[in-house]
């Protein structure tokens, strides 16, 4: 994250927040960071979601080369 705040001044922060409040007013900020929270919070839920299908799907295949490896064994 450092590297990303190196490129970036504290000047064109402020003008970056400023522009912000005057499009989206300071009632309707809190609500789009919430918007963006719950997004956020969706998106890693899913990611891990994810990461776990392919756990699951990597020990099935693991037990099914052993099972295999153990056929072959056997004749």
């Amino acid at each position: 994250m450092d590297g990303i705040l190196l490129f970036i001044s504290g000047g064109e922060i402020v003008v970056v927040l400023v522009v912000i409040l005057l499009l989206f007013g300071s009632k309707k900020i809190p609500e789009l960071a919430q918007g963006l929270g719950k997004g956020m919070k969706e998106f890693k839920r899913a990611t891990e979601d994810i990461k776990t299908e392919i756990k699951k799907e990597s020990e099935i295949l693991d037990n099914i080369k052993d099972f295999k490896n153990d056929l072959t064994k056997k004749l």
